[in-house]
């Protein structure tokens, strides 16, 4: 697979390499190699057929841009793909030249290769979460009773912790690392039906050939071709998109807090990293840009897999090519914005002082709900309600901290200044006060987001013996 230069900026060399058309291929080859032995096996093609073709099932005897070019013309990479290999082992073997391909199809080859390369793209995805996830349960707890303001509708809202955003940001890559392991154990299956998905020139020997090929490549036997039943495929693929789209909330999170303003974070910097052409104090986030680049495509990539779902009968004609081709790009903009949130998170600059800084510079004003809620225990919530509206309107008209002002209105109120003291106000415009629900909430979920992580790390996924499972 190529990429432009475009692309190749927005994910890495590795997810690059795993769909590179090389590889693609060899697992192609991976699958005849297979296919061949597992029908030896089943006594279809003599033992000797089956030795001579997979001598050849290698990639690198072949000019794979030649058979790019020629499987454009066939319609399908695997036709010219089936010929050469076939042309190759008649060579040495005219005899075992005709049992190449026996009883396959030429999308029992794409599919099973996409499953088989996809697979590799799985594992990179996994390692970026396990890494990614560690870092933002270790900074949450470190920072589970630094105040930060939390914003609603882009606006200061409430004091929180640092350390119940971080679990926040966690808990979604979590979710979806599990999640790919639950679904890949369902999509990660041979592909293998023939013509028209009945195993027909196989005969009996149709489910042992298909247990065998699953057995020998790691994959989960279906329980019958699913050349136009996308299901369980499209659903692993929307996983992807679904992880890409909390990347891109993180990665929103992290630019806005790290604007010049605001000024609460900031991404590694040196070595060029975040530099402007023309302005040389400039500090910019790009690892958020990454991640909201691949979270602004991943939705139309995700659409297409979904449009492509409605494939004609027992093979689809335009849809199945263009899920082929939009299918790594969910993965490539997956593992680059996951990338270079690792990045960004291995060395993340937090400002906790700037960040109290922004709470202090708002005047005592979000601490007005929690005020009222005082107040109302003695004089009613719509009564306190609008004193706090009323005194909030005056601390920013006259630019006074919303503290003194309650202060002189408790002492003014014979219903209040008997019962409110001075200590008891204090604590509610103290911010590590307003940030204690936060982090009670925060230490709750690391705790079981820290068991979560562990369990995931503690297994390797993927793997032959795993995906051979059913779920």
């Amino acid at each position: 697979m190529s990429v432009t230069i475009f692309d190749s900026f927005l994910t890495t060399p590795e997810m690059i390499k795993v769909f590179d058309d090389a590889a693609v291929v060899q697992a192609m080859f991976r699958f005849e190699e297979s296919l061949a032995h597992a029908e030896a096996a089943a006594g279809v093609i003599p033992q000797a057929a089956a030795r001579t073709i997979a001598s050849v099932c290698n990639a690198q005897l072949y000019d794979i841009n030649a058979l790019i070019v020629a499987g454009r013309r066939a319609g399908a990479l695997a036709i010219p793909l089936v010929k050469e290999l076939t042309r190759t082992v008649a060579l040495s073997s005219p005899e075992a030249a005709s049992q190449v391909h026996w009883g396959s199809t030429s999308q029992d080859v794409l599919d099973t290769a996409m499953v088989l390369v996809t697979r590799d793209a799985l594992k990179l995805l996994d390692d970026g979460l396990q890494h990614l996830t560690a870092q933002l349960l270790q900074l949450a707890q470190q920072h589970l009773a630094t105040p930060v303001l939390a914003r609603t509708l882009m606006q200061p809202a409430q004091v929180t912790s640092f350390g119940f955003k971080l679990v926040t940001w966690a808990a979604p890559l979590a979710r979806a690392r599990a999640q790919l392991r639950q679904q890949a154990a369902r999509a990660l299956q041979l592909q293998l039906g023939g013509a028209v998905g009945t195993l027909a020139v196989l005969g009996e020997q149709g489910s042992a050939v298909a247990q065998h090929m699953a057995t020998s490549l790691g994959l989960k036997c279906p329980d019958a071709a699913w050349h136009t039943q996308r299901d369980d495929w499209v659903r692993l693929g929307l996983e992807v998109a679904v992880l890409t789209g909390s990347l891109g909330k993180l990665a929103t999170d992290l630019s806005l807090m790290a604007q010049g303003e605001i000024g609460e974070l900031a991404e590694p910097s040196g070595n060029g990293r975040g530099g402007s052409s023309a302005m040389p104090h400039k500090r910019n986030p790009v690892s958020a840009m990454i991640a909201l680049a691949a979270a602004t495509r991943a939705p139309q990539q995700a659409a297409t897999l979904l449009a492509a779902m409605g494939q004609q009968h027992e093979r689809g004609l335009g849809n199945w090519q263009a899920e082929l081709a939009s299918w790594p790009s969910l993965f490539l903009g997956a593992h680059g914005a996951l990338q270079a949130l690792c990045d960004a998170c291995a060395d993340l600059h937090v400002d906790a002082q700037r960040m109290q800084n922004n709470i202090n510079g708002l005047h005592g004003l979000i601490y007005a709900e929690a005020a009222s809620i005082l107040l109302a225990n003695y004089i009613g919530r719509p009564a306190a309600h609008a004193l706090l509206e009323q005194l909030s309107q005056h601390s920013v008209a006259s630019q006074t901290p919303l503290h003194p002002l309650l202060a002189a209105a408790i002492d003014a109120d014979p219903r209040l200044q008997p019962h409110i003291s001075a200590s008891q106000l204090q604590a509610v415009f103290d911010p590590q006060q307003a940030a204690t629900p936060a982090r009670t909430l925060a230490e709750q979920q690391l705790a079981q987001l820290q068991q979560t992580h562990a369990s995931l790390s503690a297994t390797a996924p993927f793997d032959p013996l795993n995906e051979a499972r059913p779920a």
